[in-house]
């Protein structure tokens, strides 16, 4: 791992990193306990992606994001208590609790929002960078998707009228290896979805997803070359997801016992607590566990004001509502 980073940088993406992992573990078990309602896709072990990525960022610049969408909400400095109130269907959620789990949004920190549909969001990201080219104050849009989403229709045609355009894109494949329960290896033509990027004249970058000072490194060139008016970048981040597709219990899962442990002692948060304590010296046992604690507090508080509000009000089903 290495970074022109301030370890003070460093720290507060291990603790959002670890946010995001808190976060998710309290997410699955109030939805398995039954607290929670609709369906949770749990973003485990891909962390190392959304708060590299975002960290690059500034906050007018926007963002979308996918089904498995509470990490980018979190690194793009979503508030915890809205979050958490919008999954358990509260009316102080961030849709006032109709939305849930796959449909938080935040336009006031650019968080466009999460889409429940596969490479739903790419082609409505890609009309925020034309605005943001229109607008010529120098902002950028980030697309996350996934291996799953590279092989529909909107990735290819957002990608080519951004690079005609030069738009000020990057587009974010989160390459976990599996869409649902089909791997990636059976659908694609080629290992690499970066490898895409040749056919539409733009650079295609593959890095480790589960090192997230090599994801901020490699966003932040993206983001200077988008500033500059030379168009958009393709970053592919090779992660993993920990857990299965969703948290619904009794899911199968495809994937085998090898390859998951493989993945885990891959994993980007431990990695990070070791480069800063063993390589760096710039934290100890002590400050780490001080840290977990402060964050494990902080979501407990999330869950008492999720718990503490109100449900919607019947009539509130025909709040909101817009048709032509």
């Amino acid at each position: 791992m290495t970074t022109t980073l301030t370890p003070e940088a460093q720290r507060e993406m291990l603790r959002q990193m670890q946010i995001i992992r808190r976060f998710e573990e309290r997410a699955s078990d109030d939805y398995i306990a039954g607290k929670i309602y609709g369906v949770v896709h749990c973003y485990i072990g891909e962390e190392a992606v959304a708060v590299g990525v975002c960290a690059a960022l500034n906050r007018d610049d926007q963002i979308i994001s996918t089904h498995r969408g509470h990490g980018h909400c979190i690194a793009k400095g979503a508030d915890l208590n809205r979050m958490m109130a919008e999954l358990y269907g509260r009316e102080t959620g961030y849709c006032k609790g109709k939305g849930g789990s796959m449909h938080i949004a935040d336009f006031g920190i650019g968080m466009l929002g999460a889409n429940g549909i596969v490479a739903g969001g790419i082609s409505i990201v890609t009309g925020a960078g034309l605005a943001a080219q229109m607008e010529g104050k120098g902002r950028v849009a980030v697309s996350f998707f996934g291996d799953g989403a590279s092989n529909a229709g909107p990735f290819h045609e957002s990608i080519n009228i951004a690079s005609a355009w030069k738009l000020p894109m990057i587009y974010v494949c989160e390459n976990n290896l599996w869409a649902a329960s089909t791997a990636a290896a059976t659908t694609l033509a080629q290992e690499d979805v970066a490898a895409r990027a040749a056919g539409y004249g733009i650079p295609g970058v593959v890095v480790d997803g589960n090192d997230v000072l090599a994801v901020h490194e490699a966003a932040l060139e993206a983001v200077a070359r988008a500033r500059a008016g030379e168009g958009p970048t393709l970053i592919e981040c090779k992660t993993y997801r920990q857990r299965r597709h969703t948290e619904r219990p009794g899911q199968v899962d495809y994937r085998t016992d090898d390859e998951i442990a493989a993945w885990m002692d891959r994993d980007p948060i431990p990695r990070l607590v070791e480069h800063l304590k063993g390589q760096q010296g710039q934290l100890t046992d002590a400050e780490w566990a001080a840290m977990d604690s402060e964050i494990m507090a902080t979501i407990q508080s999330s869950v008492d004001f999720a718990e503490a509000s109100p449900f919607p009000r019947p009539e509130a089903a025909l709040e909101d509502v817009f048709a032509d």
